[in-house]
């Protein structure tokens, strides 16, 4: 989760370090450091807190140099101190490291470490155990003098040996004091991403470091290590094998990922949305023959129409996508459906058929729970199938085909428009499944039809955003909020509960609307308002019932309704928010929306740091 970013090359490398760490702070902003090489001299700076605190520092004490490292932290191993801040170094000063993952085994390396007479340990990390342990095999194997390309052998060699004694996850990037203008780079379940450039070369945990330098990148693969030159860079395998690693075009520009004129990232990909649900079915409907089309699935028809179990499994918001996604796929294709959380799926033996089709659902791509969900799943033998954002992650390139997103880069932590994109491909997906089944020519159409309204009707619901700041202001003293759904809605609830509890850090809750008879009513009270996602639909009557049973209990009550919801609820609900009509199956990508302008509203009156929330990050590559 944290954030790599290194560079080789012929301009200062200490203001690219750091320009591509403020692109990265999303992925981890506890500590972040910078290490630079120049004439043989290693200088680092690095401190607890953003990235703006470590520009402070450099400003005061430059740093020059043409190649370095550079990290920006989420802490895994020890606490939020300077001594933990990234880079790290060997026992002699001269190697620095930085690191996103875990060394599982790093407590049996340090104690084997210790008992050879190395005692030189500064910080609490696991990323320092494999500092000592890299410099201390380059030490003994250049015992005597060497030139400087047996140097970047010999580094490069005890790279490898070091990394086959670990157990566990990294994404690395080194550089060594006495082996100029060449840094190293390694990763296993980390993304790491080789930029490549005219006579310099880059390296980062994600391409929006580096893509105002260069939009040609090579993606890593699980094992591959890296060395980097000026001019030149060679990938093996860590036992040495090369293997084919073609640089692929960046899909997006750094334009892509600045706010605009918008105060938060969060905000503005939330007014991204009728483009983004616009773009994730592009070109994928067909009027004619009122289905979807996603030659991405890598299935035939007959394969297609063998399937007789699907399983979604994700993380977060990922998931919450899944649970809208069984709903859809139930209702329109008539397949059983489960939902799975991605770290239950990948250590438990799921009873599965020889039918069953599996969908891995990530924005990055890179997801730690559910590539390792997928892994399981394909190691199985079951047929696994990606849903992501980034065409290049670790997810899309192992899983057996999948559907891409085409949201663009999303910076905010809290995820908005990737969710809606989800709903938009799972949709698509019940369609397809639905029309090789059971499903009619007429209501195919039906869907279609409600799927191309979207981006409109999605601008109608935006233009509600000062409605919902109002209501943001008016409930900006209380100590939490209960969110309420029924059917493809109910997940909704628990989504817009989780956007209140990543940036606001209130209580929330999200729960099926009919359970809160059954234990949930204890908490209505006059200063905990319930949110319930009511559309005019089959079940509106029941969700009155519930809204009546909060109202006669003195508890606050926010509607997000549609139709004719609106008159029923006027004497009932302290607030209206309304929607436009929709089919119930594409209801939930309208109703989430002002459950991510009232999360966001509500924040920024807290004065709560939208983007980078207290202790999250947006990847999340560690277990």
């Amino acid at each position: 989760m944290c954030g790599i970013v290194g560079y080789v090359g012929r301009a200062e490398a200490a203001q690219i370090l750091l320009e591509g760490l403020r692109r990265l702070e999303y992925r981890g902003y506890d500590s972040a450091g910078v290490a630079v090489v120049d004439g043989g001299n290693l200088e680092t700076r690095k401190c607890a807190g953003r990235i703006v605190a470590l520009a402070r520092l450099t400003k005061k004490r430059p740093l020059s140099g043409c190649f370095g490292i550079s990290h920006t932290r989420w802490a895994t191993h020890g606490k939020v101190t300077d001594e933990n801040a990234h880079p790290h170094f060997d026992a002699s000063g001269k190697l620095a490291l930085v690191h996103n993952g875990v060394i599982e085994n790093y407590q049996l390396l340090k104690e084997d470490l210790v008992r050879n007479g190395d005692t030189k340990f500064r910080s609490e990390t696991d990323t320092e155990v494999l500092a000592h342990l890299i410099g201390k095999l380059y030490d003994e194997s250049c015992a005597s003098t060497v030139d400087v390309y047996q140097k970047k052998a010999r580094l490069l060699g005890a790279v490898r040996a070091a990394l086959q004694k670990v157990i566990g996850t990294y994404g690395i990037a080194l550089v060594h004091a006495n082996v100029p203008d060449f840094m190293i780079g390694a990763r296993r379940g980390s993304p790491l991403v080789l930029g490549v450039g005219k006579g310099e070369n880059f390296l980062a945990s994600d391409v929006s470091a580096i893509v105002a330098y260069t939009r040609d990148a090579v993606y890593l693969n699980d094992f591959d290590v890296v060395s980097v030159e000026r001019d030149k860079f060679e990938i093996a395998s860590l036992g040495g094998e090369s293997g084919d690693h073609p640089v692929s075009k960046v899909e997006f520009t750094a334009e892509d990922i600045k706010k605009g004129d918008f105060r938060h990232y969060m905000l503005k990909e939330i007014f991204e949305q009728p483009d983004t649900v616009r773009d994730a079915m592009r070109g994928r409907l067909s009027v004619e023959e009122c289905t979807a089309k996603l030659g991405g699935l890598n299935m035939t028809p007959a394969q297609l129409r063998d399937v007789g179990r699907i399983i979604l499994t994700g993380c977060g918001t990922a998931l919450h996508a899944g649970r809208i996604g069984e709903y859809l796929i139930e209702r329109l294709a008539n397949i059983p459906t489960e939902v799975e959380y991605a770290s239950e799926f990948r250590h438990r033996n799921t009873p599965m058929t020889p039918e069953t089709l599996v969908f891995a659902i990530s924005q990055s791509g890179e997801t730690a729970d559910t590539l390792g969900a997928l892994r399981e799943s394909r190691r199985k033998g079951f047929r696994t199938l990606g849903i992501c954002n980034n065409v290049a992650s670790t997810i899309a390139r192992e899983s057996d085909g999948g559907v891409y997103m085409h949201a663009g880069p999303e910076i905010g932590v809290a995820a908005t428009k990737s969710f809606t994109s989800q709903l938009v491909i799972l949709t698509l997906i019940g369609l397809l499944f639905g029309r090789m089944r059971n499903l009619s020519t007429a209501e195919g159409s039906r869907i279609i039809e409600a799927l191309e309204a979207l981006p409109e009707q999605i601008e109608e619901v935006l233009k509600l955003s000062d409605q919902i700041k109002a209501i943001a202001k008016k409930y900006a003293d209380v100590n939490g909020v209960l969110f309420f759904g029924r059917q493809f809605n109910f997940p909704i609830a628990l989504e817009g509960a989780l956007k209140m509890k990543e940036i606001t850090y209130l209580f929330a809750e999200g729960h099926p609307s009919a359970e809160l008879k059954h234990g949930i009513i204890a908490l209505v009270r006059p200063d905990l308002p319930s949110v319930f996602i009511v559309p005019d639909d089959a079940v509106f009557s029941k969700n009155l019932n519930n809204i009546e049973q909060v109202k006669a209990r003195k508890g606050p009550i926010i509607s997000l309704t549609s139709g004719n919801g609106a008159k029923q609820l006027k004497e009932i609900a302290n607030e209206i928010i309304s929607l436009p009509d929709a089919p119930d199956c594409v209801m939930p990508i309208l109703t989430v929306i002002p459950l991510q302008l009232l999360a966001y509203h509500l924040a920024v009156e807290l004065g709560r740091d939208i983007d980078k929330p207290r202790n999250l990050a947006k990847s999340v590559t560690v277990e």
